[in-house]
């Protein structure tokens, strides 16, 4: 059983009643009573541990309004406690050790979870750019099979255009030929020109 401390850094914060080891005797706090005895449920290194504290309260207990709800109990009136026990029980150590056990594997589920989305996300981003390379692509393809649509209409209308010119050039020159020889040809008829 260790020295009685009034260190209250280390005092055990949660904590349940329990019964007074065999072989130990009940001390008495500073203010004169019997200590109650407590167990540590916080899990921390103080686990299971036992202690004695002051069984007497610097103000009166709240009454509790519900089976469910407790308040919080008021401070000890003179800050004394006491460890029984200088070491935790082997059920606090097996637990200790089986919850650590238990963090370890949800931390390992945990980052394989976070893996399987970081792969997920990997190839969700590959599939979106292998479509986005793909549309590009298809997008180039339209856009050269119309721009060389454009330049083969462009060619065929200049062709046209070009035909077009041609025969009118060729009319015009008929034209003048004909006017040329009928303007060659005034006052050689039978008539005159005004009277035909």
């Amino acid at each position: 059983m260790s020295l009685p401390c009034s260190d209250q850094s280390i005092r055990p914060r949660k904590m349940q009643s329990a019964s007074l080891p065999r072989g130990v005797e009940a001390v008495r706090c500073w203010c004169g009573d019997v200590c109650k005895v407590k167990e540590v449920t916080d899990f921390s290194d103080w686990l299971g541990m036992k202690f004695f504290m002051c069984a007497n309260y610097e103000s009166d207990p709240p009454e509790s309004i519900s089976a469910y709800v407790r308040p919080p109990s008021p401070p000890p009136l003179c800050m004394y406690y006491r460890w029984i026990d200088t070491e935790m029980p082997d059920w606090a150590v097996t637990e200790i050790r089986e919850r650590g056990r238990r963090a370890w594997a949800s931390l390992d589920l945990e980052e394989l979870r976070e893996k399987a989305e970081a792969e997920e996300k990997a190839e969700q981003k590959k599939e979106w750019k292998d479509y986005c390379v793909a549309q590009r692509a298809f997008l180039d393809e339209m856009i050269r099979k119309s721009q060389e649509e454009k330049l083969r209409l462009e060619e065929v209308y200049r062709q046209r255009e070009q035909a077009r010119e041609a025969e009118r050039e060729r009319k015009r020159e008929r034209a003048r030929a004909a006017k040329a020889a009928e303007e060659a040809g005034d006052g050689k008829g039978k008539y005159p020109r005004w009277t035909q």
